[in-house]
């Protein structure tokens, strides 16, 4: 897809993603690499769970025998929150050893791949766990109440796969298409979060607003994520 660009002290000013620096250009082409419709292509509505994971900060474990096919996919995920731009959460190949979960455990959220099928039995690991052959995703038991799922993740999961499912839009056109309705939602939490003292959103004020319990719970976790809630 063209790109307007112009170079400038090491920051790049496009039009689609606004300003980022041109170090982080080569990394951000890489992870777009991966096909966000290949995986909607996989998991259908279920992709909302991905999408839930990866913007509430959960941690998400994938396990698929080939190396290959689990970079393909996992290297995807972070788009789901383009937002943060954040790929350090990514841990693409992580092995079963103390050293690295020592490593991972130190991350409060994360996409880690596997080749090892032992980690389905380490629900320690994960809140979200992907069985990439068998395309089955598991919420674990502790996650259940934070993932619950309402009427605002079906209408964006029918977004995602509305905009995936088009042969007119490419990859980076549904990452886009994802983030601004992310944005929509962050838009409304600060605008919530404006109307209180010190601009951090209380799960009082969010009661307020009689939202559908599975909306208000999203919203709750969502601030949380953000650094935008009262404790």
């Amino acid at each position: 897809m063209p790109h307007s660009i112009e170079y400038c002290a090491g920051i790049c000013q496009s039009e689609e993603n606004g300003s980022f620096l041109t170090k982080d250009y080569d990394v951000r082409k890489a992870f777009l690499a991966g096909s966000i419709k290949d995986v909607v292509s996989q998991f259908g509505m279920e992709t909302i769970i991905l999408y839930t994971a990866v913007i509430l900060k959960k941690r998400i474990a994938v396990h698929h025998p080939r190396i290959e096919a689990l970079l393909e996919f996992t290297r995807v995920l972070p788009a789901l929150s383009w937002h943060r731009k954040d790929w350090s959460i990514l841990h693409p190949y992580v092995h079963l050893t103390d050293t690295e979960l020592e490593h991972l455990s130190k991350c409060p959220g994360y996409i880690a791949g596997f080749v090892d099928p032992e980690v389905s039995n380490r629900s320690d690991l994960f809140d979200v766990y992907v069985n990439l052959p068998d395309s089955i995703i598991t919420v674990s038991q502790s996650a259940k109440e934070a993932m619950v799922m309402g009427k605002l993740h079906k209408d964006i999961g029918h977004l995602i796969l509305q905009s995936a499912e088009d042969t007119e839009r490419s990859d980076s056109h549904v990452i886009k298409d994802i983030s601004l309705k992310t944005k929509q939602i962050l838009a409304h939490l600060e605008t919530l979060a404006d109307q209180c003292e010190g601009s951090k959103i209380t799960l009082e004020h969010l009661k307020q607003q009689n939202f559908p319990p599975a909306t208000e719970n999203f919203l709750f976790h969502l601030a949380a994520a953000e650094q935008i809630l009262l404790v």
